[in-house]
């Protein structure tokens, strides 16, 4: 017997076709290993065999292989999957960090532009549809993996289905997302500008560019995770352990070069009625894609759900975004440090949550310590890039130092540690109230870790300062 704070069991009612095969070999218990197999004598095995199939080979298929190995193969079975998760995931990881600050030098150099110092707006619709876009592209990708790994997206009746379908839920969501986004940014420049002026035109160009923008990447991005699950499929790779990554730092550049892009070309005709039309044009895809969607059976019930965790994820984020605007001007290395940090935990709580997430859905076992251990240590080599990168190129002017290399450090483990900790608890508690985790846990967990890493971060550099190991203030400029 498993020890239950190592493994987990967890069964579903079977579908019409599990019905069809023997109770025995039906469900895929974890518990029952060798027992179950003791119970079953020769006689047993053969009557189970309608086409003549050899004894050992029902038990081949019936059974996993290591639940009857010695106990020195179950440890040697442990460290194979850390060493695979290790190396699938430590190169996503690495990608989406470079992701991370090439986002940020973006972010740095178009907020110079003159289409962003007119419209102050756009600073503040960057962060909610990033936010917004990411949690919907994040979501797509734990989906297309559990249906990878329960073998939907095999050659068959369900793999066009399945891959159309979510393509076009993705396009209404996107579509709603970019209204979102664009509405809720114009009105939040109304209440922190009170004396501003504003205009219906610039309502309207707000909203429209970010629809345009959340449409053309959420089909650049669906189709590119659509391609690289299948290719995780044909060459034997968990997409589990790489998906969450690649689109959360992908689909932030993406979303970024769009947006700004939209911003410089609408700009120029903001007091027309173009985005006017162009706000209509996309609003009339709506219904197209709802419809494509509510005919999916496979999608069809992901229509009206999983809103709830998107919104507020993005108020829970708001508060992140609160603090930083507070002291990102105050303490230097903030605007640089935070997005990989928050970023890179929630990566490792994403890849977490799925895997666990598929498990569930699969009736298999996942190893608690193997998998968090595992997730935990690789933070160190990717954190370690990080820093070589922005001390090579002098980012962030950064007075680099033990103390400050420590902290860091401390920081980050204790950040990747909650945020493993936290996606365990939520998939678990999601599953356990009848939600599926893949619609739920990653737009709360990244959200929660925003809070919690950026709250840390400020911390550290206040302690640092009044210590006097490290000075992180801001020198300020002269007048």
């Amino acid at each position: 017997m498993k020890d239950n704070n190592e493994y987990i069991e967890l069964s579903k009612t079977g579908s019409d076709d599990e019905q069809d095969e023997p109770p025995d070999i039906c469900h895929k218990s974890c518990c029952h290993g060798d027992e179950h197999l003791t119970q079953l004598n020769h006689g047993q095995l053969m009557s189970l065999t309608n086409d003549g199939s050899s004894t050992s080979t029902l038990l081949e298929n019936a059974f996993p292989r290591d639940y009857d190995t010695p106990e020195n193969e179950r440890k040697k079975t442990k460290k194979e999957i850390a060493k695979d998760l290790a190396c699938q995931a430590l190169p996503s990881l690495i990608i989406s960090v470079v992701g991370f600050i090439i986002a940020g030098v973006w972010m740095d150099q178009f907020q110079h532009w003159d289409v962003f110092l007119k419209t102050s707006e756009l600073f503040i619709l960057v962060p909610i549809l990033l936010n917004l876009k990411g949690n919907l592209e994040m979501n797509l990708a734990a989906r297309l993996s559990t249906s990878a790994n329960l073998g939907d997206l095999d050659p068959g009746p369900t793999r066009w289905p399945l891959l159309f379908g979510n393509l076009a839920l993705l396009q209404v969501q996107a579509l709603v997302a970019g209204a979102i986004a664009g509405i809720a940014s114009f009105g939040l420049g109304l209440i922190t500008k009170p004396g501003s002026s504003t205009s219906y035109y610039e309502s309207m160009y707000m909203t429209s560019s970010s629809m345009i923008s959340a449409s053309f990447s959420g089909t650049i991005l669906g189709v590119f995770m659509c391609a690289l699950i299948l290719m995780c499929r044909k060459f034997d790779i968990d997409p589990d352990n790489i998906a969450c990554p690649l689109v959360s730092s992908l689909g932030d550049i993406v979303t970024l070069v769009l947006l700004s892009g939209c911003a410089v070309l609408l700009e120029r005709h903001m007091n027309t009625l173009l985005n006017t039309f162009i706000f209509f044009l996309m609003l009339s895809f709506l219904p197209v894609f709802g419809y494509l969607v509510w005919r999916n059976k496979h999608v069809k019930d992901l229509l009206f759900t999983g809103w709830s965790p998107i919104i507020f994820a993005m108020l829970i984020s708001s508060l992140a975004g609160i603090l930083l605007e507070k002291y990102v001007e105050e303490y230097k290395g903030v605007a640089l440090l935070t997005p990989v940090l928050i970023g890179l935990a929630g990566n490792l709580g994403s890849i977490y949550a799925s895997r666990i997430s598929t498990c569930l859905h699969s009736d298999t076992i996942e190893s608690y310590r193997v998998v968090e251990w595992t997730l935990l240590g690789m933070n160190m080599p990717v954190q370690t890039v990080f820093l070589l990168i922005i001390w090579a190129f002098s980012m962030g002017q950064l007075h680099y130092n033990a103390w400050f290399f420590f902290s860091y450090f401390c920081i980050s483990m204790c950040c990747t540690w909650t945020c493993l900790k936290i996606g365990k608890f939520m998939t678990l508690a999601f599953w356990k109230m009848g939600y599926d985790p893949d619609n739920y846990v990653i737009p709360y967990l990244t959200a929660s870790i925003d809070v919690i890493g950026t709250v840390l971060l400020v911390l550290t550099f206040s302690w640092l300062t009044s210590s006097g190991a490290n000075d992180m203030k801001t020198i300020p400029t002269e007048p």
